[in-house]
């Protein structure tokens, strides 16, 4: 644990890592839409995208403002309310990173330190899939208020995301909870439900680990549109994913709130 876990950013209030054991599981897509979720509840929010490897938050976010350089700090661009910063702004197209932990290390903390959060009630982190170096680094460099894990209900993925709720134990983060992402598919013309990666399987693993479930996003073509076209379907209050994901955020908030209230009276959470 850092010696003074807020001097990085001493304006930011709860910091939530959106975490997952594997890739292809949509953690991205979800961590973009549960920061517009939350900024739709009044909170300030920055959205930091630590994913250097496949950095895609700009794209989700519309983000076509390029960051610059103000007394020394990098100005965050702000798309649809929210601060953003990641390394796609600062790579040419199509270049890979191929970088070493020590590198890593030094990106993590420039995200935290050289950018002009300002004020923030949550700084929502975009992690890599995994349990790597970035995992590590922004453990030991800033006190995270916990983790949210992205999963799909099948078996497989539930069985990798395991291992990232182990790792952040281990580094003594909290888990917030669990969301199930391509819960299930309805069909728009004829309302069939199909369960093409299965249901409940996060549900029923949150239940298994104790951990709390946040709720589940569905399957729909609507998800890949509004992510393609830079316009996270978060914003779309009348849509079922727009509904899931600000149902999820509720849920965050409410886990946030809790662990806050139990921090405060010396309770250990896990």
């Amino acid at each position: 644990m850092p010696d003074n876990p807020n001097s990085l950013i001493p304006q930011v209030r709860y910091t939530i890592a959106v975490a997952s054991g594997k890739g292809g599981v949509g953690k991205s897509t979800v961590a973009a839409n549960l920061a517009v979720a939350l900024h739709a509840t009044g909170a300030a929010v920055g959205l930091m995208d630590t994913d250097v490897y496949g950095p895609s938050v700009p794209t989700l976010m519309g983000g076509n403002t390029a960051p610059h350089v103000i007394e020394g700090k990098i100005d965050p661009p702000v798309e649809f309310g929210i601060k953003i910063i990641s390394m796609a702004y600062f790579l040419p197209k199509d270049e890979a990173i191929i970088w070493r932990g020590p590198m890593l290390h030094k990106t993590v903390r420039q995200f935290l330190g050289d950018v002009r959060w300002g004020e923030l009630d949550y700084l929502v982190m975009d992690l890599p899939p995994g349990t790597g170096d970035i995992q590590l680094s922004l453990s030991q460099t800033i006190l995270l208020t916990g983790a949210v894990i992205v999963s799909t209900p099948q078996d497989l993925a539930l069985a990798v995301a395991s291992k990232a709720i182990a790792m952040f134990r281990k580094l003594n983060v909290p888990i917030l909870g669990i969301v199930e992402n391509m819960s299930t598919f309805i069909c728009p013309h004829c309302g069939e439900r199909e369960d093409i990666f299965g249901h409940g399987g996060a549900r029923q693993a949150a239940e298994e680990i104790a951990v709390p479930f946040l709720g589940e996003i569905p399957l729909n073509t609507a998800v890949r549109l509004a992510s393609d076209s830079g316009r996270p379907i978060a914003l779309d209050k009348n849509s079922p994913n727009g509904k899931a994901f600000r149902e999820v955020a509720e849920a965050l908030v409410e886990q946030v709130r809790l662990l806050s209230e139990q921090s405060a009276q010396g309770v250990k959470i896990q």
